[in-house]
């Protein structure tokens, strides 16, 4: 009886240990951070300026989410809108024996502007982890849209607001791959990205375009560094495109830093990131 009632009391004490422990059936994640230049693809969204930048995910045990992801905008990647990016994710993830499955759509808005700069992309990535190393390719495929349509053939037509082709619809691809691998014992991260557009080339509704050049690549490789026993994580990039001047000079003045027509932003530069996740 003696041990009966132990055994009992035991399971009483543990109780509350054990309903701490399990799982919960929804998490919440996010992070907020700073950038010393937005790059979308390897293009500027920022204007080679800071960025301010935040996100939130809400996650289902079911491996249905919902997130959401915000940044500010300058010069060219305002798309007509109030210098801001928001973003909105619904999706499922999943994974099988060691292979991750991700599948969503990602909506691209851009407050206070026209509805005809926000589109949609539907998306599937796959990933996996080979000891220190994560592996991820993913493919994006966004269906004919005015925001990704060709309403301007050049810059010129762009900057004196005359639509060569207006309502102009249009569809992008976008494949990539990113690699990272953990080094054990320094909270250093090193990491690699290569990604490919097609798309329109040529410019939207207010002299936007997700693949401006209508085909190019965009490239990373970069470090982070994860402040032991603080969510702080800071980070340095290389970013570059395969979009030089001669390729980009039909599309300026719109396509340039500043839009006055001289400044690249589809250039090689070195980001520095501070992000603090939750």
């Amino acid at each position: 009886m003696k041990i009966r009632i132990a055994a009992i009391a035991a399971l009483v004490l543990a109780g509350p240990a054990l309903a701490q422990e399990a799982p919960k059936p929804i998490t919440i994640s996010g992070s907020v951070g700073l950038v010393s230049d937005y790059r979308f693809r390897g293009v500027s969204q920022s204007d080679r300026n800071l960025a301010v930048q935040g996100g939130l995910t809400i996650a289902h045990e079911s491996g249905l989410y919902v997130s959401t992801w915000g940044s500010n905008l300058a010069g060219w990647g305002t798309f007509g809108g109030a210098n801001m990016e928001l973003d909105l994710v619904a999706g499922f993830k999943t994974t099988f024996d060691s292979v991750s499955v991700d599948a969503g759509v990602t909506w691209f808005m851009y407050p206070a502007g026209f509805d005809n700069t926000d589109f949609f992309e539907p998306y599937i990535k796959l990933s996996t982890t080979l000891g220190p190393v994560t592996l991820l390719g993913g493919v994006a495929y966004a269906p004919k849209q005015e925001a990704l349509g060709n309403w301007y053939l050049n810059g010129t037509s762009a900057a004196n607001g005359v639509y060569d082709v207006p309502g102009d619809k249009n569809d992008n691809f976008y494949v990539w791959g990113d690699a990272a691998a953990a080094i054990p014992d320094t909270g250093i991260t090193v990491k690699g990205h290569f990604g490919y557009s097609n798309g329109n080339k040529g410019l939207g509704p207010f002299a936007t375009s997700v693949a401006p050049t209508g085909e190019y690549v965009d490239w990373l490789a970069g470090v982070d560094y994860t402040i032991g026993g603080t969510p702080l994580t800071v980070g340095v990039a290389y970013i570059d495109t395969n979009i030089s001047k001669r390729d980009a000079a039909y599309l300026a003045p719109s396509f340039t830093r500043g839009q006055d027509g001289t400044g690249q932003i589809a250039g090689a530069t070195v980001i520095a990131t501070l992000t603090a996740a939750f």
